[in-house]
C-alpha cells in the first residue's frame, strides 16, 4: 500500500486535532499544515511557512509535494474561495466551495436558506442601516440576541440584556463597519454542536459535544470562539437526537441538495434544544474550535479513509469509540477583548490519558510564548466523563501560568444538572 502525504489549511487547535487525527493512519506518510504552529511538531505534523489565503502558494505545494488531498479548517480561507481554487487547478480538496460557505459568511444568507427549506430557527430580522435596526428592536423582547452579519471568530454576538445595552450595541457595530446587522429572539435551553459530514444528499453524523461560548465560569462574560468542550452527552436522549436529525439535519441535507450546491465536507450545526423542540443557532461549514479537539478522538473510523471515500463519491458508516473526551482551553489573560501577547509558558509535561492540542503559540518546544487569544487545549479521555474531566483539572492545578486563565466548570452541564 502507497501511503499517502496530506495537507491541512489553518494553524490553531482544531488543525492540530485533524493532522493529529489523520496522522494515526497506516495509510499515511506525511501530514503537512500550512502554516500550522510549533506545537504540531509534538503529533508529527509538518507545520508550513505558506499562509492560509496564499492559493497560488499552496496549490503550488500540493502539486509540488504530489499530496493526495487537503483538508481545509478555518471559515476564513473556505469563504474566501480556496476549494475553488484547488478544484480549478485540478487537485483534491475537502471542504464546501465558496458559494456554499456563505452559509457561514453571511447570518442573513443562512437565515434565508433556513427559511426556504423550512429548517426550525429563531425569529429574525436583517437590519442594513441603523434607524430602521433602533426601531426593529420593538418586535423583539428582551434579552435579544444582536449579530454581526460577517465571520467575526465565534464573537460577533452579543446577548443584550436591556434595551440601552442592545441600543448601544447596535449603534457601536453600524459605527465600526458592519454593513448588516441580524436581531433574533433570545431562544432558551441547552446547546449542543452537532457535526455533519456530507457528501451531495448523502451525510454522516460524527459525534456530538457540547461547546462553553462563555469566558468565565457559570457562563458568565463575553463571548468567546470557545472554552471547552465535551462529548458523549449523557444528558440528551436518543429521542432528542433522533428529532434533531428529522426536525433539522434532513431538511438541511434536502435544502443543500435542492439548492444545487453539491456540498462536500462538513457542516456545524449549532443547536438549542427548546421547549418547541430543536432550533439552528448557526451554520459553520467546517469543524469547529474547540470541538473538534473532543470529537475526533471519538472516532473510530480511520479519518483517512472516510475522507478517501467521500472523495470518491461514497459515504461509508461512522464508528465511534465508547469513551469519554473533555478539553479546556487555556486562553491568555483578558481574552478575548485584550489578550496578552507573548507570556513566556515554559514547557507542558506529557501525563496518562492527557493531551495537549496547541493553538496560539511560538517560539521553541522547550521554551513556548503565547501569541494572544486561546493557546493550547488540555484533553482528557476516559471511560468515565467524571474521570475524564478530573484528569484535566488535576493537571491544569499544577500549572503555574498567572498570566493565563481557564474556565473549572467545563463538562459541569453534563454532571451535575
Amino acid at each position: 500500500m502507497e501511503k499517502m502525504k496530506l495537507l491541512v489549511i489553518g494553524a490553531g487547535g482544531r488543525e492540530f486535532a485533524i493532522a493529529k487525527k489523520l496522522n494515526e493512519s497506516p495509510r499515511v506518510d506525511t501530514v503537512y499544515c500550512a502554516p500550522g504552529n510549533i506545537g504540531m511538531v509534538t503529533a508529527g505534523i509538518v507545520p508550513l511557512n505558506i499562509a492560509e489565503d496564499d492559493f497560488e502558494a499552496l496549490i503550488q505545494f500540493a502539486k509540488d509535494q504530489s499530496i493526495a488531498w487537503t483538508f481545509v479548517g478555518p471559515e476564513d480561507a473556505l469563504c474566501a474561495g480556496v476549494v475553488d481554487a484547488f478544484q480549478k487547478a485540478g487537485l483534491k480538496i475537502f471542504g464546501p466551495n465558496q458559494e456554499a460557505a456563505q452559509l457561514e459568511g453571511s447570518k442573513d444568507y443562512a437565515l434565508n436558506f433556513m427559511n426556504k427549506y423550512h429548517v426550525p430557527t429563531a425569529k429574525h430580522e436583517t437590519f442594513t442601516d441603523l434607524k430602521s435596526a433602533l426601531t426593529g428592536l420593538n418586535d423583539f423582547a428582551r434579552p435579544v440576541v444582536i449579530k454581526a452579519n460577517g465571520l467575526q471568530g465565534g464573537k460577533g454576538v452579543v446577548i443584550a440584556q436591556t434595551t440601552p445595552e442592545a441600543e448601544d450595541t447596535i449603534t457601536e457595530m453600524f459605527e465600526l463597519g458592519e454593513e448588516k446587522l441580524v436581531l433574533e429572539e433570545c431562544l432558551v435551553g441547552p446547546e449542543y454542536s452537532m457535526f455533519v459530514v456530507v457528501q451531495d444528499d448523502q451525510y454522516r453524523i460524527l459525534p456530538m459535544a457540547q461547546d462553553h461560548k462563555r469566558a468565565y465560569d457559570g457562563d458568565k462574560g463575553p463571548n468567546t470562539g470557545g472554552m471547552g468542550a465535551y462529548s458523549p452527552l449523557p444528558q440528551l436522549s436518543d429521542a432528542e437526537r433522533q428529532r434533531m436529525i428529522d426536525d433539522v439535519v434532513e431538511p438541511t441535507v434536502s435544502g443543500l441538495h435542492q439548492a444545487g450546491y453539491n456540498y462536500h465536507g462538513i457542516i456545524y450545526i449549532g443547536l438549542m434544544l427548546t421547549a418547541d423542540g430543536p432550533k439552528v443557532i448557526e451554520y459553520n461549514v467546517r469543524l469547529g474550535d474547540p470541538e473538534t479537539q473532543v470529537v475526533l478522538p471519538r472516532l473510530k473510523t480511520d479519518l483517512v479513509e472516510l475522507i478517501d471515500a467521500i472523495n470518491d463519491q461514497q459515504m461509508p458508516a461512522i464508528e465511534e469509540r465508547d469513551i469519554a473526551v473533555l478539553g479546556v482551553i487555556l486562553a491568555s489573560k483578558g481574552y478575548p477583548k485584550k489578550p496578552v501577547h507573548g507570556q513566556a509558558l515554559g514547557s507542558f509535561p506529557a501525563a496518562k490519558d492527557i493531551a495537549i492540542d496547541y493553538a496560539n503559540v511560538k517560539g521553541h518546544l522547550d521554551e513556548l510564548h503565547g501569541d494572544g487569544g486561546r493557546l493550547l487545549m488540555v484533553i482528557g479521555e476516559d471511560a468515565d466523563l467524571q474521570k475524564a474531566q478530573d484528569k484535566v483539572y488535576d493537571y491544569l492545578a499544577k500549572l503555574d501560568e498567572p498570566e493565563c486563565f481557564y474556565r473549572h466548570d467545563i463538562g459541569d452541564k453534563a454532571l451535575k444538572d
